[in-house]
């Protein structure tokens, strides 16, 4: 029985440079995060943050309550962060303690279960008890994606300075001919 699908091209469309996305705009190193990604990744911690922020301010709530969201959004942001880099040590082969390793996600569960328990028995409208745990939930994400751009950023930088530093090795001019020592002479 014949396929009905038709024949995949041998070659990928590739759309004039007037249609890409990324005409003009130069490649970024491999393993280096491009620009676009690193700016989104900022403003949506930035945003998330400040929203959160916004909303303790404007809260009709005790400021022993507000004190307590303010410190699980901290601890959020650090523990999300220690998890990334645990587990991203671990994937590239540097030594992590289970300990450590185990911690890091047991803050990042102690902090969610802290903030649902809280806003679940906050005095609050359900509509800013979802706002505070989604501007909480997109400030953990931003911190990882914000940790992971550093951190790609930094590596990719290191092997560049790495590639530099060894072509400037290789790259030199060749000075033929038997070593001499100090005090004699040249052969020609």
């Amino acid at each position: 029985m014949p396929s009905l699908n038709p024949p995949s091209p041998q070659m990928p469309f590739d759309p004039p440079a007037a249609v890409r996305v990324d005409a003009g705009t130069p490649p970024a190193p491999p393993g280096k995060p491009s620009a676009a990604f690193v700016g989104v990744s900022w403003l949506a911690l930035l945003a998330g943050a400040v929203a959160f922020l916004i909303g303790l301010y404007n809260a009709d709530l005790a400021m022993a309550s507000k004190g307590f969201y303010l410190t699980l959004l901290l601890y959020g942001l650090f523990s999300a962060v220690a998890v990334q880099k645990a587990v991203r040590d671990k994937l590239e082969g540097v030594p992590v303690s289970p300990l450590f390793l185990g911690l890091s996600w047991a803050s990042v569960a102690a902090v969610l279960v802290l903030l649902s328990t809280g806003l679940w028995n906050a005095d609050l409208l359900r509509s800013e008890k979802g706002f505070y745990a989604m501007s909480f939930a997109l400030s953990m994400f931003a911190a990882v994606a914000v940790q992971k751009n550093v951190r790609d950023a930094s590596a990719a930088d290191a092997l560049a300075k790495t590639t530099e530093d060894s072509g400037a090795l290789t790259a030199r001019p060749k000075t033929g001919g038997a070593r001499v020592r100090a005090g004699e002479s040249r052969p020609d």
